[in-house]
């Protein structure tokens, strides 16, 4: 999904051995650590249980602040000793951590013991807000009796370029330049080969007992059942000497949220006749409202945390279609960020041609330096698509023609860029290659060096003209035809329509494969077909650019036992000679992957199928922690009380897996918006077993809202509406 390759490095040598310069070494699992994470803005934080960031090999712990580790090492000790946990929570809106801890059995330098277990209790109550790390460590003493108290931190910033945090080893870095030690604060600092001097300012409250430059204690007296309190702000690049306190601290936790709450308010709510599913979707929300970061136009999901947490067109252009239903405010930042930074002219380096649409950008000294190219990379063959289809699909949800008129030079230049240079050699579809070594081999989704190979295994060669790219561009003609047409250009839009029309039955022609019963993944650059069946298919149903006659068999394909394995459909069936539900790429459950193929599924009527999806990735979702769909698992097959599978490296929380729950409620109960009649539609409404009914409050829509329920009854799903604000009319169709 992004300038990455997760799948492990080939033993062997030979083609199968070539692999991403920049791909994740799988040496350590995510799911061994259970990482715990906070975000606020170009800021996020990645700590273990006990609240610790543990530094050290493979370690993904510390707080990052634009793709740098400003604090590679936080670690508490109790009188020497680490404290025992009792429990780490996540506030249910992801604003604050709170790890509750207690003291092991204390011995002295004889072997007696000086203080049993459980007496003095330890909760670190720990958030994010503008660049600043806030943490209230409070201690109580729960004993009958007074007893010293030793609280210490160690603490460390390494100041590690995220590539390197991921595992690319540089041949050279800056330098770290001595630590300032003051009373009550530390400066850490370091001066990079690009010459921008990064600081971490650690400040303390009250004035500790010592302080080190990487080291602070508190030695205190506690009464019995006394507690006490110390503050902690850890800053990035503060422009100013902070002093932290139980002010500046309730002050910031107050602003972060209200902030987060102001956000989240957008969206629509969701309950349930299941708890559980209660729990999914305020997670999903939560998560995504955590993800999104405040750009001048408008709110932007950033993809995920820990590797991923920045801008990226393509993942951000999907969560936005996943989630326009909702809160379409996010596909309006989404959309103006883009066109902002879309590409102006041709840079080889950066894979960037005019009206290319923005991959991933990346702020980090190994990208300001070119030592990965990901600095303002244009890598990706679908987000170009991908913006137009986004631009169609805003307008038909709010009839925001303002900001559509605004965007029309970026659309109109994302067209000219499909047929300038996405269509490389002129044969109607649009294919990808990079144009440097150093750029991805891979640009689709499916990025990971081995996801694009032939029947026998073989990896295809470039260009490649992949399956759901053709789709997409379906997909931004149509959307064009939509925009011109509302606009009052009818010739423009006829035009879009016939070519969409034309590459229909050109695609039917040359992707679908009677035998394997269903579309091909990929065209290599012989225009030899890669015969393998995937889940990149599903995305021809997405779109809309399948035949109806070819839906029914392309559906049967997809839910068949080798591509749905009971969580989901697999990226690639199990048929396949490359298949290996524990890679990356081939044979894995992606839950964005899955809801784009149930609202597909959906659009020709097969919202049982669709519904199929959803229970499987709500089954999977009630065996994970915190309710959170990952950015994937393993494609095992589902067996009777066990849960999914997990993936080592996956990143969670993940916008567009966040996404995936909301995406699939709407699919199944065919939700759709009509702004200029200022009507809700729910066509043909089908709840999952693990549903009896739905309430949605606060569906925007025009400058009224509705609130509706949807209730099964026998056989049948009935639609009432409970309160509406505005001239809105709702409808449902059987």
């Amino acid at each position: 999904m992004s300038s990455i390759d997760s799948s492990p490095v080939p033993a062997s040598s030979g083609p199968m051995a070539t692999v991403e310069k920049f791909f994740i070494p799988a040496t350590s699992s995510l799911q061994e650590r259970r990482p715990l994470t906070l975000k606020h803005g170009d800021t996020f934080a990645v700590f273990d249980h006990n609240g610790d960031a543990v530094s050290g090999p493979d370690s993904p712990e510390g707080l990052f602040h634009r793709d740098t580790r400003y604090l590679s090492h936080l670690s508490l000790t109790i009188n020497g000793k680490p404290p025992m946990l009792l429990s780490s929570i996540l506030r249910d809106d992801n604003a604050t951590l709170t790890c509750d801890l207690t003291n092991p059995d204390l011995f002295d330098d004889k072997g007696r013991l000086v203080l049993g277990h459980d007496v003095i209790h330890l909760r670190r109550s720990r958030f994010l807000w503008n660049a600043q790390c806030y943490e209230r460590l409070s201690i109580r003493n729960f004993d009958d009796r007074p007893r010293p108290i030793r609280i210490e931190i160690t603490f460390g910033a390494d100041f590690a370029d995220l590539f390197e945090v991921r595992g690319t080893v540089r041949a050279k870095r800056g330098r770290h330049l001595s630590p300032v030690v003051e009373q009550d604060c530390v400066f850490l600092s370091y001066i990079g080969l690009d010459n921008q001097n990064r600081s971490t300012q650690l400040s303390f409250d009250p004035k500790p007992t010592e302080l080190t430059t990487g080291h602070v204690t508190y030695d205190l007296q506690l009464a019995p059942h006394e507690s006490r309190s110390l503050f902690i702000e850890i800053g990035c690049d503060q422009k100013e000497t902070r002093k932290p306190g139980h002010r500046s601290f309730f002050l910031a936790l107050r602003d972060s949220r209200r902030a987060l709450r102001a956000s989240s308010s957008r969206a629509a709510s969701i309950t349930t006749s299941n708890e559980i599913f209660n729990e999914v979707a305020q997670r999903s929300i939560s998560d995504l409202y955590m993800l999104m970061t405040d750009k001048p136009e408008g709110p932007y999901p950033y993809a995920g945390i820990p590797w991923f947490s920045t801008v990226f067109g393509r993942d951000a252009l999907i969560t936005a279609l996943e989630t326009l239903w909702l809160d379409p405010e996010i596909a309006r930042g989404v959309l103006g960020h883009l066109a902002t930074n879309q590409a102006t002219e041709i840079d080889p380096v950066a894979d960037a041609e005019p009206g290319k649409i923005l991959h991933e950008v990346r702020c980090g000294e190994m990208a300001e330096l070119g030592e990965v190219p990901f600095r303002r990379y244009y890598g990706s063959i679908d987000s170009t698509p991908l913006f137009v289809m986004l631009a169609g699909e805003y307008l038909g949800r709010t009839g925001d023609f303002a900001t559509i008129d605004r965007l029309l030079p970026h659309i109109e230049a994302a067209l000219t860029w499909i047929d300038d240079h996405g269509d490389r050699d002129g044969d109607g579809f649009v294919e990808y290659g990079r144009q440097t070594e150093e750029g991805l081999v891979n640009q689709a989704w499916k990025d990971s060096h081995d996801s694009i190979f032939h029947a026998d295994g073989t990896l295809a060669k470039g260009p490649i003209a992949i399956a759901e790219v053709q789709a997409y561009v379906y997909g931004a003609w149509q959307a064009a035809a939509e925009i011109f047409q509302r606009l009052g250009r009818p010739e423009r839009a006829a035009g879009f329509l016939a070519r969409a029309e034309g590459l229909r039955r050109t695609f039917d022609t040359s992707f679908f494969d009677e035998e394997l019963g269903t579309y091909v993944l990929a065209l290599d650059g012989d225009k030899r077909p890669c015969r393998v069946r995937s889940s990149n298919a599903g995305h021809a149903l997405f779109t809309g650019i399948a035949y109806p006659e070819r839906a029914r068999q392309l559906t049967l394909t997809l839910m068949s036992a080798s591509s749905f394995c009971g969580w989901g459909i697999r990226t690639i069936a199990s048929t396949e000679a490359l298949y290996n539900p524990m890679s990356y790429h081939n044979g894995s459950i992606w839950p964005h992957d899955n809801a784009l193929i149930a609202r597909g599924l959906a659009r020709y009527g097969y919202r049982a199928e669709a519904a199929r999806i959803f229970e499987g990735l709500f089954a999977a979702s009630t065996y994970i922690e915190l309710r959170r769909l990952p950015e994937l698992f393993c494609g095992l097959p589902r067996r009777r009380a066990q849960g999914p599978t997990f993936y080592p490296v996956a990143c969670s929380p993940q916008a567009w897996a966040a996404a995936t729950p909301l995406s699939l409620l709407q699919s199944c109960l065919g939700l759709e918006f009509d702004p200029n009649a200022l009507q809700i539609s729910l066509n043909e409404p089908r709840l999952p077993s693990f549903l009896d009914e739905v309430t949605l409050r606060h569906l925007l829509i025009g400058n009224g809202s509705a609130d509706i329920a949807i209730r099964r009854s026998g056989l049948n799903v009935v639609v009432d509406v409970i309160d509406r604000k505005g001239n809105i009319r709702v409808l449902a169709t059987a």
